[in-house]
Formats: structure tokens, C-alpha cells, sequence
């Protein structure tokens, strides 16, 4: 059996769920057992057809204006976006197990815009272990500017 490859994800949204709002960018690394990452895949999305930015949303992205326009730029329909996603996921050298954490928006968000636009959730397994989470996450490689100021709660929209 292949080893695991756990994949941690990072997220910004410009609302609370998915349909109603949308998600705009999308960072993910993969990891070896021992917390080594291997690869990164990162996307902008472009809104959802008739979605709205929800108010709680419009007010953190108006103080983040320049992290806004950075989501905006050379953004992807969702269905190319979550196809090539999914791609990048079955290419990995390895059983892909996607680490949650249940405090975030990010599974829920993915879980919706693959299976609308790839047709499946391509992880062999999920868990919920907020430990590992913590000692892999990858919201450290996000380029904006607000998730590297640690008293700025940039909109994802939580």
C-alpha cells in the first residue's frame, strides 16, 4: 500500500457558505507522515454565477482592499479551478488524506465545489485530528497580506 499523503488546506471565501458565496482562493500542501511538505497547489476561483458577498464578509474585505484584488487576479472558472485541484490530488506519490479542521470553513467549502464541479471528493480518507492540523498547516504560505498580520482577521468569512 502507498504511504499517506496528508493535505492541508487554506481558504478565503467571501461568505459563510458555499452556494450563497464563494470561494476565491485556495492554498493547499501536501505532507509526508512526518510533517515534510512536498507540494503546494494554490488557485484564485471566480465567483459563483448569482452568489453575493455576504455583509459580515464585505466589511473585512473593505479594511483588506489589496488582499481583495490579489484574489481577483488571474482567477479560474470554479470548474477548471476544482479539476485541476483534483488533478494535482490523484498525481500525488500517495494515498491523499485530507486533514480538517473542524474550527474552519475550508472542508466544507471544498467538499461542496468538488463534488459540484470535479464530480467527487478525490481523498482516500479524511480526518479530523486538530493536532496534526496545527503541526502541518499551510495558512503560513497564503500571499495575503492579512493572514500574515496576526491581529487581522482576514475575511474567510469566520
Amino acid at each position: 500500500m502507498p504511504p499517506e499523503m496528508f493535505v492541508t488546506s487554506h481558504i478565503h471565501t467571501d461568505g459563510p457558505i458555499p452556494g450563497p458565496h464563494s470561494l476565491l482562493t485556495l492554498i493547499s500542501v501536501a505532507h509526508t507522515l512526518d510533517g515534510i511538505p512536498t507540494t503546494v497547489f494554490t488557485t484564485n476561483v471566480r465567483e459563483l454565477p448569482g452568489a453575493t458577498l455576504h455583509p459580515v464578509a464585505l466589511q473585512t474585505w473593505r479594511r483588506q482592499a489589496e488582499d481583495w484584488l490579489s484574489t481577483r487576479r488571474a482567477s479560474r472558472p470554479p470548474a477548471l479551478a476544482m479539476t485541476a485541484f483534483a488533478q494535482w490530488i490523484d498525481d500525488l506519490p500517495g494515498r491523499p488524506v485530507f486533514v480538517a479542521d473542524t474550527a474552519d470553513p475550508d472542508y466544507l467549502f471544498l467538499y461542496w465545489y468538488l463534488q459540484r464541479f470535479a464530480g467527487h471528493w478525490p481523498f482516500a480518507r479524511t480526518v479530523t485530528d486538530a493536532d496534526l492540523h496545527a503541526r502541518i498547516d499551510c495558512s503560513t504560505r497564503c500571499p495575503l497580506a492579512g493572514c500574515r498580520m496576526p491581529e487581522t482577521v482576514l475575511a474567510k468569512t469566520s
